[in-house]
């Protein structure tokens, strides 16, 4: 993993808005639809729609098109990388 995308996850990580979800997705089995996120948090779908948006490039979630909703599940590789590529800087 490049610094560039160590860097991208901790910006993702920064708002306590993109934690929730993940806290949430941890949870639920890794797992979100974007209608649970908004229920989750007090904040418009646009805004939803944008913290998942950060996720999503920083490569921490997945998204999954079914039908005309999205699913997102949690991306367990980057992750882990991610956690040990911080140990050893």
């Amino acid at each position: 993993m490049e610094l560039k995308q160590i860097e991208k996850i901790s910006k993702a990580l920064s708002d306590v808005n993109r934690l929730k979800i993940l806290q949430y997705m941890q949870k639920n089995q890794g797992k979100v639809e974007c209608t649970h996120a908004c229920n989750l948090l007090d904040l418009a779908q646009p805004s939803i729609s944008h913290h998942i948006k950060k996720l999503v490039e920083s490569g921490l979630i997945n998204p999954h098109k079914i039908g005309r909703n999205y699913h997102y599940s949690l991306n367990h590789e980057v992750w882990d990388n991610y956690t040990l590529r911080l140990k050893n800087l």
